[in-house]
């Protein structure tokens, strides 16, 4: 990014005399007064903690204009500001002009589990062949998404950017701000059901990401889910679907896997074979999402072959790792809802070991009232045959303990632990774990189950 301020000014409709300072120019923007660099436009945010109070630790970070609420107290008189009504709107409106200045093609992409992945993906197969930007990280909200856009450079054609949701109307406003050339739905989960109730009513939210989709733009979407194929139906745009039925635009022909990759060919490209660095049929579901965006970009196979046998997934999703004592840990511990926790499971379960298959299950949080039915039919991926010993954390989760304890053949193998006796369930871990077991840790974010897994890295 490189603006000058009164360019900035102008774009936010700024409401101070900034003239003094109009031909100072930025070269970043963000919002946490930490992560500044020299250059920086700081933007004060108002949540548990007022931004506003933290000008001074962005002055000395680096930030050399900020935003300002209009009337907030302790206005700096001697730094270049610029006033404005709502600082986080201030931020998404640069981040519109910015976008719209730029035009970069936009890929969109979301989904109730797999989102990270397919950006991960997308990204991979188009970065050799356009100048690329994609999301870091978690920055998938009203505040990520505007950042991500605003940290583009000026030469940037291609813009990959992922969009998470929590309630109605947020991909509807996320969507309207990037405006999409194409947008991608992975899958429709139970994600988030506590604020919608019903997987119908999660469909309706997620299609919100076409309310921007430019008129020639592209929705491509999982072909296999009814709630999505009915929905597309009314679209006046064009519609590509990928899943595992031969009524799709894109699917599998032969899927071969082992203990972490997969092997799979496409109808497509029936001379190709794709390779994936990572473990989980349905993994292949969001590989095809991003094949089908590679096709579009008029990409070879064998190029898009090449970018997916060496992409690198975002950091704690299906992440294998190496414990202190040897074992092997795949750490899943960013995101959790029961489809994506069953699915995991059941991928966990066929890598091979010498020792035990070891599940630490955390809370699947923002499930709602149907949060004991839901945790509790989590059982159904979990074979006594097959998993030997099951480490529980949570309140939500005792629903799965006591569905568990119906079946004999876990007796004294299902270890349940309330919220506050994480370190008690590390512990007892700790003690039972030898070089020869896997284990896998899956739980929604909040619970926080990153600790166990620092905990096995660090073992002394």
């Amino acid at each position: 990014m490189k603006m000058q301020l009164a360019e900035i000014a102008q774009a936010v409709a700024a409401e101070n005399d900034y003239s003094r300072w109009q031909d100072l120019e930025i070269n970043s923007v963000a919002f946490d007064s930490r992560q500044l660099t020299t250059g920086a436009l700081f933007v004060p945010l108002i949540a548990a903690n007022d931004g506003h109070d933290y000008i001074g630790n962005a002055q000395q970070n680096g930030a050399i204009a900020a935003f300002w609420q209009l009337g907030h107290p302790g206005k700096p008189t001697d730094f270049p500001i610029l006033e404005v009504r709502d600082p986080l709107q201030a931020l998404q409106q640069l981040a519109k002009y910015y976008l719209n200045k730029l035009d970069p093609r936009v890929i969109a992409i979301t989904g109730s589990d797999g989102k990270t992945t397919t950006k991960d993906m997308t990204a991979a197969i188009l970065a050799p062949h356009t100048n690329l930007v994609r999301t870091q990280g978690n920055f998938n909200n009203e505040i990520g998404v505007p950042v991500t856009i605003l940290n583009m450079s000026t030469n940037t054609e291609t813009l990959v950017i992922e969009m998470g949701m929590d309630r109605p109307g947020q991909l509807d406003f996320l969507s309207r701000l990037v405006a999409p050339d194409i947008a991608i739905i992975t899958m429709i989960g139970e994600a988030h059901i506590e604020f919608f109730g019903t997987r119908d009513k999660i469909a309706d939210a997620k299609m919100e990401i076409t309310h921007g989709l430019k008129e020639d733009g592209i929705l491509i979407y999982d072909g296999d889910e009814p709630l999505l194929r009915d929905r597309a139906a009314t679209l006046a745009q064009r519609t590509k679907t990928f899943g595992q039925q031969p009524t799709n635009d894109l699917y599998p022909t032969l899927v071969t896997a082992d203990s972490k990759q997969l092997d799979f060919t496409v109808n497509q490209y029936p001379d190709t074979d794709f390779h994936l660095p990572l473990l989980g049929t349905y993994n292949v579901n969001n590989a095809m999402a991003a094949i089908t965006v590679g096709g579009l970009f008029q990409i070879q196979p064998q190029q898009m072959q090449t970018a997916l046998a060496n992409f690198k997934l975002t950091k704690n999703r299906t992440q294998w790792l190496t414990g202190a004592q040897g074992e092997q840990i795949l750490s899943d511990v960013y995101n959790a809802n029961p489809t994506a926790m069953m699915a995991v499971l059941r991928a966990f379960v066929a890598v091979p070991v010498k020792g035990q298959h070891i599940a630490v299950l955390g809370d699947m949080l923002e499930l709602g009232e149907q949060a004991p039915a839901l945790h509790a039919g989590v059982a159904q991926a979990l074979d006594p045959t097959t998993i030997d010993q099951v480490y529980l954390l949570g309140p939500q989760i005792q629903a799965l303990a006591d569905e568990l304890a119906k079946n004999s053949a876990f007796n004294g193998r299902v270890h349940y632990y309330p919220l506050n006796q994480k370190a008690r369930l590390t512990a007892d871990l700790l003690a039972t774990l030898t070089a020869d077991d896997a284990v896998l840790l899956k739980a929604s974010n909040g619970i926080h189950l990153d600790e166990v897994m620092r905990a096995l890295q660090n073992r002394d």
